[in-house]
């Protein structure tokens, strides 16, 4: 197992009624504004909860982040940081209202020309304005780390950033609050963790037997209560479960020590920038590929994968590797996202675009043995057709 160094000083506080608790986790100087979504958190009855304990804290308030954050309209929340004089940002909302505020958080205080280069160049975040998170949909787990996706409609790119600056002060995980969630991205977020283990685990054996261990969990507790949350949409334990799965999935714990692939999450940002599906679906398509056409280097992980989560114990190698990709393709489609190009109306030649793409931007190679080429992309896409 690899030496590693694990930073995570986020507050949590978890459980029924724990958006009370803002009041407690708050600076007594905070100049607050507050961002969100489309609207959802007033119809959910989130927004009045959240007044009702620091309406005299707020300045102001910015709505619309987008599913997918946009640059041009974080620029714009920029800008209200400066009109409210606000010296805290409160997040509440998904995975993308999350990120939305990290880069904003970034922004306001980026002296180094176009915050757009913190994304393209991987410019510096020297500093970065204090945020806490309230999270209504688990799936990200950006509430607990310090990482942030953008797309850029200028230019259909979509870039990921990282930094320890931006990781929340404190994030309020109530179960309770996605009850109301529809369908769809209930769906989206127990892919989006599912995946974010995958690409920690599903890599090469270096001893790490207990980070092993942990991803199995999370990932056995995804497949499990992914049936129950169809059955029964209010149970609190379910729903309790499924948020706390999605915080852990990336929360940088099961990462310690061991390899990350994250070629999946790399090609889906491109079928996202360019074809408008969304990030899980992006996923659930890529990673059944990357799995087909990187077997020969995953070979023991997947054995131990298809063995562990899935209870296939055929004693031929092969049709084990065949069968865990096959389940696999098969939990997301029963959990409700579609695998294949074409589902999405995605043409064959995706495969060649976003290896161009890659290439375009300098991307040489990705995956845990930097092997995979922008070639082998348009390979792995192709597959998915």
């Amino acid at each position: 197992m690899n030496n590693f160094t694990y930073h995570n000083p986020v507050r949590i506080r978890f459980g029924k009624g724990a958006v009370a608790s803002l009041a407690e986790e708050l600076p007594a100087d905070a100049t607050i504004l507050m961002v969100y979504g489309g609207g959802s958190i007033k119809k959910n009855g989130v927004y009045d909860r959240v007044m009702a304990v620091a309406k005299d804290r707020i300045a102001g308030e910015f709505g619309g982040i987008e599913p997918n954050p946009l640059y041009e309209t974080c620029m714009k929340a920029v800008d209200a940081v400066g009109t409210a004089g606000a010296n805290f940002l409160l997040a509440v909302g998904g995975g993308s209202v999350l990120d939305a505020t990290k880069f904003i958080a970034a922004a306001s205080k980026f002296d180094g020309g176009d915050p757009w280069r913190i994304l393209s160049e991987g410019a510096e975040v020297a500093s970065a304005l204090p945020f806490g998170t309230i999270l209504t949909l688990p799936a990200t787990g950006s509430e607990m780390n310090g990482n942030s996706v953008i797309s850029r409609r200028s230019t259909n790119e979509k870039l990921a950033f990282g930094s320890p600056r931006v990781l929340p002060v404190f994030s309020i995980l109530d179960p309770e609050t996605t009850y109301t969630l529809p369908p769809r991205q209930v769906t989206n977020g127990i892919v989006d963790a599912f995946v974010h283990v995958m690409e920690q685990y599903l890599t090469y054996p270096v001893g790490g037997y207990l980070q092993d261990r942990q991803a199995e969990a999370i990932l056995l507790t995804l497949i499990d209560r992914a049936k129950a949350v169809k059955n029964d949409p209010n149970d609190y334990d379910t729903r309790a479960a499924i948020m706390w799965c999605a915080t852990l999935a990336l929360n940088g714990l099961i990462g310690c020590g061991v390899p990350g692939d994250w070629t999946t999450h790399a090609v889906g940002h491109e079928l996202t920038a360019l074809y408008g599906v969304d990030h899980a679906q992006s996923l659930a398509i890529v990673l059944p590929g990357v799995m087909r056409h990187q077997r020969d280097r995953k070979r023991e992980k997947l054995l131990q994968y298809g063995e562990r989560v899935w209870g296939i114990r055929a004693t031929d190698e092969a049709r084990r590797i065949d069968e865990a990709i096959a389940r696999t393709e098969e939990f997301f489609r029963d959990t409700g996202c579609d695998t294949r190009l074409s589902d999405y109306g995605i043409p064959e030649s995706a495969g060649r675009i976003v290896a161009e793409r890659l290439e375009k931007r300098g991307v040489k190679s990705l995956g845990e043995h930097s092997a995979i080429t922008p070639s082998h992309v348009a390979e792995i896409l192709k597959l998915r057709a």
